[in-house]
């Protein structure tokens, strides 16, 4: 059975894996041991609440019970830019206009912007390409929302998504090509893994402080603007039914699109109920589910076809097992929604 864990320090070997398949453009997942042993140490620290705020990072991974061999990973940032600036482009316009000459002009730009300071962060979502078959990928990305429902005081009213954007198949970002390139003079693979390793300075010491005018953009350039990687579509569709939404910020490498949503707003929050867990025979035909305990430190999902009676759900010995929960236990649970019951 898939699970979702807190990551744990044995799955470095297997995050450096998972970091070599990404073809690069997934900035908070180098391929570097030293950086991902750190995420993991940070995050182990994040558990164990010795970290202020500002430092706060919960890492996730998708593994099997059988073997415990993480093949996905995903993660929760508590609260960005408190300790170092977070950065994107705000996709804004500047008017220009002469009443004498009978001239208004609209046009729109490009401004750095540090507006979701302190918005909890959704991030580093990646699936190893051979288990990318059923349900994995939504029980991957939603796994989080039952963590944050679960423990709601630990995370801030906004949340955001950074999506990766554009990029061929060499790495190359024509956003980048266009924009970044005419400021960090390197190319988008080496600017990518220095932001990703957390050497993050030259971003605001490079970056153009006024505004920039799109419409110097190269076409290319502009057509990405907002738009993400061909496989990142499914993870953006996936947070766009939960009620996330592309407010006009972009990534300042890629130009891939930005989506936020109020915490409360979240459908898999909004809509996941608290029942108790009894031993039987689950139905197989029932509606799938994300099925959670409520253990801080030993956090498991599932997805399963629930059967619900009353304010019971029904599980089997494995299944009891897999979440680490006995009879009798609370656990919550929320539908995956209906397009993806259907997929």
């Amino acid at each position: 059975m898939m699970i979702i864990r807190p990551v744990e320090h044995d799955d470095l070997a297997q995050l450096m894996v998972l970091a070599g398949k990404t073809g690069g453009g997934l900035t908070s997942l180098p391929v570097d041991s030293p950086t991902l042993q750190a995420r993991i140490e940070r995050s182990l620290q994040t558990w164990q609440g010795v970290l202020p705020r500002a430092e706060q990072g919960y890492v996730f991974v998708l593994a099997d019970s059988e073997d415990n061999r993480a093949v996905g990973i995903c993660a929760i940032e508590v609260a960005v830019g408190l300790q170092e600036p977070w950065y994107n482009f705000r996709v804004g316009t500047q008017v220009h206009a002469s009443k004498e000459l009978n001239v208004y002009a609209a046009l729109p730009t490009l401004s750095l912007s540090n507006d979701h300071t302190g918005s909890s962060e959704l991030c580093t979502l990646f699936l190893d390409p051979d288990y990318r078959d059923g349900k994995n990928g939504y029980l991957l990305s939603k796994s989080r929302f039952l963590f944050m429902a679960n423990f709601r005081h630990l995370f801030m009213d906004r949340v955001v998504a950074e999506m990766r954007g554009v990029s061929d198949d060499e790495g190359r970002s024509p956003f980048w090509d266009s924009v970044g390139s005419r400021f960090f003079s390197m190319e988008f693979r080496k600017a990518d893994f220095l932001s990703g390793t957390g050497q993050k300075a030259f971003i605001a010491e490079l970056m153009p402080k006024h505004p920039l005018y799109i419409d110097y953009l190269s076409p290319e350039a502009k057509a990405v603007i907002g738009q993400v990687h061909e496989k990142t579509a499914p993870a953006r569709a996936v947070l766009e039914a939960e009620g996330f939404r592309y407010r006009n910020y972009i990534d300042i490498f890629d130009g891939g699109p930005t989506l936020e949503c109020e915490i409360d707003d979240i459908r898999a929050i909004r809509k996941s109920h608290v029942r108790s867990a009894v031993l039987g025979e689950p139905d197989p035909h029932a509606p799938l589910c994300l099925v959670a305990n409520l253990n801080y430190h030993h956090f498991r999902v599932a997805l399963l076809p629930a059967r619900i009676e009353q304010h019971d759900v029904v599980l089997n010995e494995a299944q009891l097992s897999a979440l680490q929960i006995q009879p009798g236990d609370s656990l919550r649970i929320v539908t995956l929604g209906g397009e993806e019951k259907k997929a």
